[in-house]
């Protein structure tokens, strides 16, 4: 196995599938309400794409033990290509009532290969590798955010949804062939039976005997419910600072975020220790300081404190993700695989409920009332994390250790 090589196949693969990923999430949304009229609908195909993000989750560890390797990922790069081409044959009028199967399929692929990926990365690259290689992972992915989001936006409005729609079945194919040469290597055979129990109580299990890894997945939940308020709050605070301009602000946060991101992965993945607590602290330290720069960005009455606040939380975003990414991966097979479930799981439905619940706030509350609320959860989560992790470790030292 190649593993620089195959590092380097899997990064720029990532770049352009994240890239065809947000180029489609900005257009498709457009083109639904264009051709609907009705932000019911544009709700209805954003549900639909959280629904099939979530029943990947479900069947994504049973799937994965069954058919491992390349192949599955190349499949969902090309089911991706195929559910866009559909919009490029199909007649406008056959097209809004396939809509949301289509954003189904879409939220079902992206998170099937994002399962696929992060649980089978320590069997493609080594073990030394495997925090760079998710820092540049995560870079590649910020950096797609911005070009998939501006592009999108000059492309819609230079030469249509076709050439836009085109260019996205593009860079899902060309992402199936840069994973075509990569190369596994197979788990140890005395790693795959462990799961024979059951997937889902062999995770719980494997959670009681590794309370911070419980701990890291309860303030990722946490988390997805400050990122759904904060999602939902861009737009209104965009408006709200800059009326005759609210889409340019819009997209220079975004821009700002994703460079801070960009640049707390590199960072990250610079930083002295690679050891299991050091990677625990790099994700509870990246969800601090994402949550506190989103609460202050949305406490700001001027565009440059906007800007400014941005940046610390794309810094503590490309800080999290990197360190939770890389711990995960430190597991072992029969736990590895039902934790990227999970995880998927809890992002999909934690942003879903949460983009639910945080949109009528905004309605009562000032914008910063309501960031500061739902990203207080994460950060509540936190305190009672370190709280209980305190109290055990006072218990430990306090239970005398019995006579050999």
């Amino acid at each position: 196995m190649n593993s620089t090589r195959n590092a380097q196949l899997i990064i720029v693969a990532r770049l352009i599938s994240d890239f065809g990923a947000f180029l489609n999430m900005v257009a498709l949304a457009t083109y639904v309400y264009l051709l609907s009229n009705s932000a019911m609908s544009v709700g209805i195909f954003l549900a639909s794409r959280v629904a099939g993000g979530i029943f990947a989750s479900l069947i994504g560890t049973r799937f994965y033990r069954r058919w491992a390797g390349r192949l599955p990922l190349i499949a969902f790069d090309l089911l991706r290509a195929g559910l866009l081409g559909l919009l490029l044959v199909l007649p406008v009028t056959q097209q809004t009532l396939l809509l949301p199967l289509i954003a189904f399929g879409l939220g079902f692929g992206n998170s099937m290969f994002a399962i696929g990926l992060n649980s089978q990365l320590p069997h493609m690259i080594d073990k030394a590798q495997l925090l760079k290689t998710n820092a540049w992972i995560t870079s590649a992915s910020s950096a797609a955010m911005v070009g998939g989001s501006l592009v999108a936006g000059l492309l819609v409005a230079g030469f249509g949804f076709e050439t836009v729609f085109a260019l996205n079945v593009a860079t899902y194919l060309l992402a199936a062939l840069l994973i075509v040469p990569l190369r596994f290597s197979r788990p140890a055979l005395s790693e795959e039976p462990l799961h024979q129990q059951g997937e889902w109580p062999a995770l719980r299990q494997g959670l009681r005997t590794a309370p911070v890894l419980a701990a890291m997945l309860a303030v990722a939940m946490a988390d997805t419910l400050g990122s759904a308020a904060h999602n939902v709050g861009f737009p209104i605070i965009s408006k709200l600072l800059t009326p005759e301009s609210a889409s340019t602000t819009l997209g220079l946060m975004l821009a700002v975020w994703a460079s801070g991101k960009f640049i707390g992965a590199r960072i990250a993945s610079r930083l002295k220790g690679a050891d299991n607590a050091h990677l625990e602290r790099r994700f509870f330290f990246g969800v601090l300081l994402m949550s506190c720069g989103f609460i202050l960005m949305f406490q700001q009455q001027t565009l440059y404190g906007l800007l400014l606040f941005s940046l610390p939380a794309g810094l503590g975003d490309g800080f999290s993700e990197v360190g939770l990414m890389s711990r995960l991966q430190r597991e072992p097979d029969n736990l590895r695989l039902p934790i990227f479930s999970f995880l998927t799981l809890l992002q999909m439905t934690g942003f879903g409920i949460g983009m639910l619940i945080a949109a009528p706030f905004y309605s009562w509350w000032t914008p910063g009332a309501v960031v500061l609320l739902f990203h207080g959860i994460p950060l509540t989560t936190l305190l009672v994390a370190k709280g209980l992790a305190l109290r055990n470790g006072r218990v430990r030292r306090s239970t005398p250790t019995p006579a050999p």
